[in-house]
């Protein structure tokens, strides 16, 4: 039998119904979907009003919200860029699982002042030059909910799941930010995995990274934003604020590493809102030379697709991280076999809970991860289904929920096979 060989993989960031549950909290399931079409809709933010328990939809548009019993009369403000926010009474929700449809919003130029800025450059040099103005720049302290999936082909071979503590340093601060794992679960199919496996290095760390306004050095620098063209698109609109859309890509082939995308821009506050972009790989030997950190001498890589996404939401007037996501694609070739092997690494985080860290709190030496970090596995969590208590989290999707039964009998069997004379 061959030996399972390791593959580690970095970033660019490496330098239904209302239910009742233990007496504290509702839950709270359902659906976005586009009023018009009916399209799920992913990514849509759902909010209790004058509090900072969020959680987000699923790539199938589904979530399921957990709530305190002491807001169970609250409202909920549901919201997704380009559509037009709902707010929603949660004794409204319906018995049965909730459909809720955002109608997309159509703004027009006239609408938005872009006349006060005719150069994108300009204006997105001001986003990250007076930040301290918008960006929420004292120590926050707040729980999320982490994801790691890794696929071979369109089948789960690794899944990972976390609620972790993140001590938010200021966005003016040179600290970096401080991450606590709370509860995990992770589990492994080696088999499925042949005779490669692959780990994604940094953990939570893969995703809060992608915080540019707290972390802009990872895509812009003062000698790498020369080398891109901003220009403007249709202006749209998030939460019913007017926002502007900068495109950018580099003006050539000159840089290292380059990306392109686009930048949301709240047009009154002149806050990022939310940027999602994606790494240029056609230049194989630099995009692997960044994303794979160490790999057997016989093993070939080749990325395929790097996509990023970061949310942010607005509280009292000053914005802060909400949500990232990534999308890693790599072609894996053993030297001397035919056939190669496509892997997809994702991950992502959703805030969904904050507190201004006015009591000082600290994350010990000894309980911070380590933005090298690779969770270990650990199976038992997931034949628990209150595994989560009140917490939230992102609603698995389809696939998810799948590998997740599959992974329930295997350790049923186990045992059974263990409990045998």
């Amino acid at each position: 039998m061959n030996k399972l060989r390791f593959i580690y993989l970095g970033l660019m960031f490496i330098l239904q119904s209302p239910s009742f549950a233990q007496n504290t909290y509702f839950e709270y399931k359902g659906k976005v979907v586009d009023a018009i079409n009916n399209r799920a809709l992913e990514y849509v933010s759902l909010n209790v009003l004058e509090t900072n328990i969020s959680t987000v939809t699923n790539s199938e548009g589904e979530f399921l919200l957990k709530v305190p019993q002491a807001y169970k009369d609250s409202k909920i403000v549901v919201a997704l860029l380009g559509y037009t926010k709902k707010v929603i009474n949660l004794a409204d929700l319906s018995e049965n699982t909730s459909v809720i449809k955002l109608e997309e919003a159509y703004t027009e130029l006239k609408e938005v002042n872009v006349s006060a800025f005719k150069d994108a450059d300009k204006l997105v040099r001001k986003v990250f030059t007076e930040k301290s103005k918008t960006i929420q720049n004292q120590s926050v302290y707040m729980t999320a909910f982490y994801r790691e999936t890794i696929k071979r082909r369109n089948r789960n071979v690794s899944l990972t799941e976390a609620v972790v503590n993140i001590l938010k340093q200021p966005y003016t601060s040179a600290n970096r930010d401080a991450v606590k794992l709370g509860k995990a679960r992770k589990s492994t199919d080696y088999k499925r995995l042949d005779t490669v496996s692959l780990k994604l290095q940094g953990g939570p760390f893969s995703t809060l990274y992608l915080d540019i306004m707290k972390y802009p050095e990872y895509i812009f620098t003062e000698e790498s934003f020369d080398t891109y063209r901003f220009s403007f698109d249709a202006p749209t609109t998030v939460n019913n604020r007017n926002v502007y859309v900068v495109d950018f890509k580099p003006k050539n082939k000159t840089l290292d590493l380059s990306y392109f995308g686009k930048l949301y821009i709240d047009v009154e506050t002149l806050a990022l809102v939310s940027a999602s972009y994606l790494l240029d790989v056609s230049n194989k030997g630099k995009s692997r030379n960044l994303l794979v950190k160490r790999k057997p001498r016989d093993i070939v890589v080749y990325p395929l697709e790097a996509k990023y996404k970061v949310d942010y939401k607005q509280n009292r007037g000053k914005w802060y991280y909400s949500y990232s996501n990534l999308s890693l694609k790599f072609k894996v070739n053993k030297k001397r076999e035919i056939f190669n092997k496509v892997y997809t690494l994702s991950s992502e985080m959703a805030v969904t809970d904050w507190e201004l860290n006015a009591d000082d709190i600290k994350i010990k030496n000894k309980d911070k991860l380590r933005p090298t970090v690779i969770i270990t596995d650990a199976i038992s969590g997931f034949s628990d289904p209150d595994f989560w208590g009140e917490y939230n989290l992102i609603e698995p999707d389809k696939s998810i929920e799948s590998a997740i039964e599959k992974i329930r009998k295997n350790i049923k069997k186990e045992q059974e096979k263990n409990s045998l004379p």
